[in-house]
């Protein structure tokens, strides 16, 4: 998954990125703002700036003013957290992910928006992509409308692998990109045959490195909640995935996230990079020196059809909120038709949070502005399968992450000691085995919860 930190210093800053922005006791924000306004909590990503920017538009079209506190992604989950198990009440709609919603549903935390979707014939939720409808429903009801997406693909230079005869398979396995980076590796002074995040952390390294895992044949937990950290399958995809990134990795691999791979490609500094497909708008905006010249590929494979992963972040409604209606109005325009227009229209079409409706890959304009990865991405996000990503059973959905509370802790103790193997300062065998022993203390609680022995 993607993990920004777009530049927005807390209260102060998003203040002044749009004139309705509102944080705790201003302009009605927190706990007021009378009936005709809503609250909402965000995460400071580039694609929400830009909805404060053109929020007024929605208060035009509604006479409905927009309260909005926004803050650091750790934060805003810290803060959602919480809000949404406290039931406070005081915001209305929280941008949360599909790790979270399925979770908030099941404790009741969230609204369903099954009743709203069906008096708003307009907003055309059957154009939202299958797979986002699918990770933000629970039992039959929505309960997250998702504002962008995105899956992962293989990113590559095509004028640096055309330079070494080296042509990229229509549906490369992972042995086979192994090859191309030792090919390319050091094709040009200072650049590296691939990135591959190291950088400690759930949703950093454990993002890519969850997909290739599934991919070997491995999963974190058995269907009867048997915990697979060191297992031969688990194992394997680790080991591949240490010593790729260790022989032909970037410098500087073990604190390499999103956005220093980015920064790699974009600088010439690695011929391939596997990662979010969200990256592809920033390589093939109008001041990238890299533009045109990159290649997409799906995610490689080596045991399963496909391996992308699926990520969003999504609106959802507080349970506890007295003002669904008003607060499903703001969620129909935001992840709307109309509202993706507006972005194109009034910012520029790279700027379009795409990644979750079908009807955005046949707008001529944005396939304008994105038509080297567009078909790439949808077909990366529709053919991923978060109940079904490996060649086993899992006891919850997930691709790049397991949909339990306790994940984002189990994933990042074990993220921490993995990218000490990427340093050299320990063997994968040792994380794993480390790793396995939190699992399975976590797999103990799940099995007494549900009478396995």
């Amino acid at each position: 998954m993607t993990v920004r930190r777009t530049a927005v210093a807390g209260c102060a800053a998003a203040l002044a990125a749009a004139s309705v922005s509102g944080c705790a006791g201003w302009g009605g924000g927190i706990g007021g703002g009378g009936p005709d306004s809503i609250n909402v909590l965000m995460v400071n990503n580039a694609q929400m700036i830009d909805l404060q920017q053109l929020a007024p538009e929605f208060t035009r079209q509604t006479g409905i003013k927009v309260n909005f506190t926004v803050l650091p992604e750790n934060d805003l989950r810290d803060k959602a957290s919480q809000e949404f198990s406290s039931q406070a009440g005081q915001y209305d709609v929280a941008t949360l992910s599909n790790f979270e919603i399925p979770i908030y549903a099941k404790s009741g935390w969230v609204a369903s928006m099954s009743p709203l979707i069906a008096k708003d014939p307009g907003f055309d939720q059957n154009d939202i992509l299958p797979s986002m409808r699918s990770a933000l429903s629970v039992g039959g009801q929505v309960y997250g409308e998702p504002f962008y997406g995105e899956s992962s693909f293989l990113m590559y230079r095509k004028d640096i692998l055309a330079s070494k005869g080296v042509t990229m398979p229509a549906q490369p396995t992972w042995q086979q990109v192994a090859r191309i980076a030792a090919t390319v590796d050091r094709a040009r002074p200072g650049m590296r045959g691939i990135c591959l995040r190291g950088q400690p952390g759930w949703g950093q390294l454990f993002a890519p490195l969850t997909t290739v895992v599934n991919t070997f044949g491995g999963t974190w937990f058995s269907k009867d909640w048997q915990a697979q950290v060191n297992s031969p399958t688990f194992t394997q995809a680790t080991l591949f995935y240490v010593d790729l990134v260790r022989k032909h990795g970037e410098a500087g691999a073990p604190q390499a996230g999103f956005t220093e791979c980015l920064n790699n490609l974009t600088q010439g500094n690695v011929a391939m990079w596997y990662d979010a497909t969200s990256a592809a708008g920033s390589l093939e905006g109008s001041d990238s020196p890299v533009r045109g010249k990159i290649g997409y590929a799906p995610a490689p494979v080596v045991k399963t059809k496909s391996s992308g992963w699926l990520y969003t972040w999504a609106w959802a409604i507080e349970q506890a909120s007295p003002k669904k209606d008003a607060a499903w109005k703001f969620v129909s325009w935001a992840s709307g038709k109309q509202y993706e227009n507006l972005v194109g229209q009034r910012l520029g079409w790279s700027r379009v949070p795409a990644g979750k409706r079908a009807s955005t890959y046949s707008n001529p304009n944005y396939l304008k502005q994105a038509g080297a990865f567009a078909q790439q991405t949808k077909t990366a996000i529709t053919s991923a399968n978060p109940n079904n990503p490996g060649i086993q059973p899992r006891p919850a959905p997930g691709i790049q992450f397991v949909d339990i509370p306790e994940f984002p802790d189990l994933g990042t103790q074990v993220s921490q000691d993995v990218s000490s193997a990427i340093a050299g300062k320990k063997t994968v065998k040792e994380a794993l085995d480390r790793g396995q022993s939190l699992a399975e203390d976590v797999a103990k609680s799940y099995r007494k919860r549900e009478g396995i022995k």
